[in-house]
């Protein structure tokens, strides 16, 4: 299914999806087509691509792609699969109970979830924020250990 979905592997690709995607919330998947976790979120993006198109645009961000390793670097993508949010260039955090609120980490367990999730970022930047609450209950967001480098 992730064939429906555009695939970004140059930075100027991701340098432009992010400045031209205006009153959207932009959808960044970082991860990899081999990994089975990458591509259960891909099926379930792809599914939920055509309800959700007047206000989010999804794209794939191949993070073993050498161009976008600016990106993965900046986000800290070391867990994959990671979804990255944008609204009118601005990156949109979101606060779901785990020590990361830049990114979205691992799949979702429905689409309705995935949805719902679009619609509160969606909601929270036409109002201006640049954080918001996640809508969806503390069982049904994905648990990870951080993992700290150098420390």
């Amino acid at each position: 299914m992730s064939y429906l979905l555009r695939t970004l592997t140059k930075k100027p690709e991701l340098d432009h999806a992010i400045r031209d995607t205006i009153d959207k919330v932009l959808v960044l998947r970082f991860g990899r087509a081999s990994d089975a976790v990458c591509l259960q979120l891909d099926d379930l993006l792809a599914k939920s691509a055509r309800e959700v198109s007047k206000f989010v645009d999804i794209a794939l961000v191949d993070i073993d792609s050498e161009d976008v390793q600016v990106y993965v670097k900046y986000f800290d993508i070391t867990l994959i699969p990671s979804i990255v949010f944008f609204f009118n260039a601005h990156h949109m955090k979101m606060d779901s109970g785990t020590a990361d609120h830049t990114k979205w980490i691992g799949s979702f367990q429905r689409k309705q979830d995935f949805i719902d999730v679009v619609e509160a970022i969606c909601r929270g930047a036409m109002k201006g924020k640049l954080i918001v609450n996640c809508p969806l209950p503390p069982e049904r967001i994905p648990r990870y250990q951080l993992l700290f480098k150098d420390i």
